[in-house]
């Protein structure tokens, strides 16, 4: 083999580079690892299938500038084309050998003239690209040809129909033009119907509209008359089956309280059994007695946190208490059930501390079923009935007593507690309950 003083003026061509990159990726497999060039141990680690695509760089570059490398690779296609190796030693090109094996024969031997052989070899190759690339033009502008043919004859038939059918469209539109014109007439028409019907709708609207509220009104009147006799019909047949009617229940409870209140105001007056002046004993109309349910000693703000303890200071008090209001006010983390729980211990010792009527209500519109209570003594536990909220319930408890006893109602919501207020209750915020218990 002889390579001095000769060279390529040009790279190989890329099928010749390709060819012997992975002739010389086949025999780095083969070789001992003291025997691979540094550059090319990890490519020798490669998978076989990988390694002429991952390390055709550095492969191609060591045959560039390692001679012992590139003879150990020109050694093996020498084991597998010696003829052909033999026959460019001898300055000879097969007649028969494809262009890509001789090129690679001459860069990886460099037998004396080599550059010509490759240059050669790539002149072929070009030769016959051009040739495959020609022949591939002459196929296309045959093919091209046939379909320039066929678009023809089918634009033709496409131009027959296209006219026919736009004799058909001329004909349509004119008949649609007819159309259009009578519809037009009948939009018209319709148009000022509509806005007659519209005057007359919003006229029939308002007049029902009216009607409606006027209706809505009275049976809303009618449904609260209804709703109220059905609570005191009911509340009368409980009372008939306890032996007792609700006037006598609500005489006895507030004949008990003017008593109580009496008995109390006597002895902070230290006022006498008997009459002890004579001024006494004059008839007159004496100024009406305040009421039992406003706060006995001074008026105070609903978040003073003195108003509970003065509230139950009043004697026969009723404390109704709503029972959600409170527990989500002041432990809404809890269960339901813990929260009933909590609060329903926390009253058992107020009702036991202050002994006042206590009734906490809460809200049984989302229950399935009966709630197992276990309420503590001296506490009314009540659930709102299904399609009833707790606010009614409470309105209807608050409603029940008789006029001048003493009933206060805890909750923060704005509208039960205003509407207890008209009724004669005190309202009272969660928090001052809430507060009143941590203290027990």
């Amino acid at each position: 083999m002889s390579s001095a003083g000769e060279g390529l003026s040009r790279p190989l061509p890329e099928q010749v580079r390709l060819h012997v990159v992975e002739l010389a990726a086949q025999v780095l497999g083969t070789m001992q690892p003291a025997a691979i060039p540094p550059p090319l141990k990890g490519i020798a680690r490669f998978d076989p299938r990988k390694r002429a695509r991952l390390g055709s760089a550095p492969i191609a570059a060591q045959l560039e500038t390692d001679k012992e490398f590139r003879e150990i690779v020109a050694e093996s296609l020498q084991e597998a084309w010696p003829e052909l190796v033999a026959s460019l030693e001898e300055g000879m090109v097969p007649p028969a050998a494809e262009p890509v094996l001789v090129a690679a024969a001459a860069y990886l031997t460099r037998p004396p003239g080599w550059p010509e052989l490759v240059e050669t070899a790539r002149a072929d190759l070009e030769q016959a690209a051009a040739a495959a690339e020609g022949s591939a033009q002459e196929q296309t502008v045959v093919r091209l040809r046939e379909q320039l043919a066929a678009q023809k004859a089918a634009s033709k038939e496409e131009a027959e129909r296209l006219r026919e059918q736009l004799k058909a469209s001329r004909a349509e539109v004119a008949d649609l033009r007819r159309k259009l014109h009578d519809a037009r007439e009948r939009g018209r028409l319709a148009e000022e119907r509509a806005a007659e019907l519209q005057t007359l709708e919003q006229d029939i609207r308002a007049s029902v509209s009216s009607a409606t509220s006027a209706a809505e009104s009275e049976l809303r009147k009618v449904r609260e008359r209804l709703s109220d006799a059905e609570r005191s019909l009911e509340a009368s047949r409980r009372a008939a089956r306890e032996g007792r009617s609700i006037e006598d229940a609500r005489i006895r409870v507030l004949l008990d309280t003017l008593q109580d209140a009496a008995a109390g105001l006597r002895s902070e007056l230290a006022l006498p059994v008997a009459i002890s002046k004579p001024a006494d004993s004059v008839s007159a109309v004496s100024p009406g007695n305040p009421s039992v349910r406003a706060v006995p000693a001074r008026a105070l703000a609903d978040d003073d946190p003195a108003l509970l303890d003065q509230l139950l200071a009043v004697p026969h008090l009723h404390l109704v208490i709503d029972g959600y209001n409170v527990t989500k006010t002041g432990y809404p983390s809890l269960t339901l059930l813990d929260q009933r729980s909590r609060l329903l211990t926390g009253l058992g010792g107020l009702a036991v501390q202050t002994r006042v009527e206590v009734t906490c209500v809460f809200d049984g519109a989302e229950l399935n079923g009966p709630v197992q209570v276990s309420a503590p003594r001296g506490v009314r536990v009540l659930f709102s009935a299904p399609g009833e909220i707790a606010d009614d319930l409470i309105r209807q408890l608050v409603r029940a007593e008789p006029p001048g006893r003493a009933v206060a109602v805890v909750s923060s919501d704005r509208e039960v507690a205003e509407s207890v207020r008209r009724m004669g209750a005190r309202p009272v915020q969660s928090t001052l309950l809430l507060r009143r218990l941590g203290r027990s």
